[in-house]
């Protein structure tokens, strides 16, 4: 544990996103390392890996519903030192994430076909895309369980299990990939279908090795089947406070998924073009996304310490701190997008694709990164119904003047990419004006001290 109310700001900041980086930098990597592989099966496989990945965001979606509500609630009776309370939570966390796995595996089967077919941009990416599902699906679903073991230890502070068990997980799906891809050794090649497989007996060894953990001698939190028995109102409660922080994913989701519909006409090209673009820009949100992780803590214990001044400081420092880390991942987008798209294909165009893409929505980043800055600020102040609508205004910024672009004579991608810049920049504006709003509302404002926006 660490106090934050005292000492600089932006020291507090740089040290927990260092260490919230690297637990996000081997998340980044499954999805860079499957289409790294993929690639040199062909555009076809590189768009049904991208469509297909693009459920995991529902996945992120719901497990961080969870893992919010669960957070909140475990550390909370960990600081008021209620161990009885510590151990319920935490085995109720545990049947919540299963009951979620499961119904997200049946539900995830039932529409396996019919999102493949309806998103695909030809029949083969369909035939593809439901063959990495087969095996991605119950890696997505081990992931519920990733959440539940890994929110409740981050609950009482016990950061390292989670992330030796994040690194190993990245670090047996590199050495597995290529050989259940290529057939490397066994003479059997799996294509696609070798990729998710590689994920999800690699995300079961992370899980298994949590569970190794967890039942050792000594350890703190302790599995008790007695106490999955679901409690309703508890349950409730937990998706009650994670709701808001699970609906900007799912909202993210819906975003991409129209995105790969809308594209389709263009060909597997435009979407796989798309898919290592969005996968890349992904990476290079990674500093601003761990920085709106940090700036959550920051913010948090000084809001509950009653010093105004340092969370309206610790906006301030993030806001500059994420201007510096966007515009330098802007200039990079701008100068050298064909040399990261080649990384992972060679036709061309599927890199032009790609790299037109990242050159017209690197407009967005710095506001991007503004956003995720808010969304920081408004965890800490324990009220994230704002960054909720902020999100969702995009659904009617993007969606309905992309739905109607595409029915109009002459459309083409730079539509799509021109209208998802604007509503970002839109979200940033609603955004940082409801931030100032929260801050007008819950923190006493001198007549000298700066404000947001």
């Amino acid at each position: 544990m660490q106090d934050m109310t005292t000492g600089a700001i932006r020291g507090h900041v740089l040290r927990m996103m260092a260490f919230m980086l690297v637990g996000m930098f081997t998340q980044t990597l499954y999805a860079l390392v499957d289409i790294y592989w993929v690639s040199r099966l062909g555009k076809e496989a590189i768009a049904a890996v991208s469509l297909a990945s693009n459920l995991m965001f529902v996945v992120l979606a719901v497990s961080q519903t969870l893992s919010v509500g669960a957070v909140a609630l475990v550390s909370q009776a960990f600081g008021a030192r209620d161990e009885p309370r510590v151990q319920y939570l935490f085995n109720q966390a545990q049947a919540q994430s299963i009951a979620a796995a499961l119904l997200f595996l049946v539900l995830g089967f039932a529409a396996r076909d019919l999102y493949a077919e309806r998103l695909a941009g030809d029949a083969t990416t369909a035939i593809l895309a439901k063959s990495f599902l087969n095996w991605f699906l119950p890696a997505q679903c081990l992931m519920f369980l990733m959440t539940g073991l890994g929110s409740a230890l981050r609950g009482i502070g016990a950061m390292r299990p989670g992330l030796v068990a994040q690194v190993g997980s990245v670090l047996l799906n590199l050495l597995l990939a290529p050989f259940l891809i290529f057939g490397w050794g066994t003479g059997i090649a799996l294509g696609v279908a070798g990729a998710a497989l590689a994920t999800f007996i690699a995300t079961l060894a992370a899980v298994l090795g949590l569970v190794w953990y967890l039942g050792r001698a000594g350890t703190y939190l302790r599995v008790d089947f007695g106490q999955w028995k679901p409690d309703w109102a508890l349950w409730r409660s937990m998706l009650g406070i994670g709701l808001p922080s699970g609906a900007e994913f799912l909202i993210m989701s819906l975003i991409l998924g129209l995105i790969y519909w809308i594209i389709r006409p263009f060909g597997a090209e435009a979407q796989a073009g798309f898919g290592i673009g969005m996968r890349l820009m992904q990476a290079g949100f990674m500093p601003a996304v761990a920085l709106s992780f940090a700036l959550a803590a920051v913010a948090g214990q000084n809001f509950g310490a009653r010093k105004p001044d340092r969370v309206r400081a610790s906006f301030l420092e993030g806001a500059k701190l994420n201007i510096a880390f966007m515009l330098l991942f802007t200039a990079i987008c701008h100068l050298a997008p064909e040399r990261m798209l080649g990384w992972f294909s060679s036709e061309p165009l599927v890199i032009s694709v790609g790299a037109d893409y990242l050159r017209f929505v690197s407009w967005n980043y710095v506001a991007s990164g503004l956003i995720m800055v808010a969304a920081g600020l408004y965890q800490g102040l324990g009220n994230t119904v704002p960054s909720l609508l902020a999100s969702a205004s995009r659904l009617l910024s993007f969606v309905v003047p992309v739905l109607w672009l595409s029915t109009r004579p002459g459309f083409d991608l730079h539509q799509v990419w021109f209208v998802s810049a604007a509503s970002v920049f839109l979200q940033m504006l609603l955004s940082l004006g409801l931030l100032r709003r929260e801050f007008r509302l819950k923190l006493p404002l001198p007549a000298t001290a700066p404000r947001p926006g």
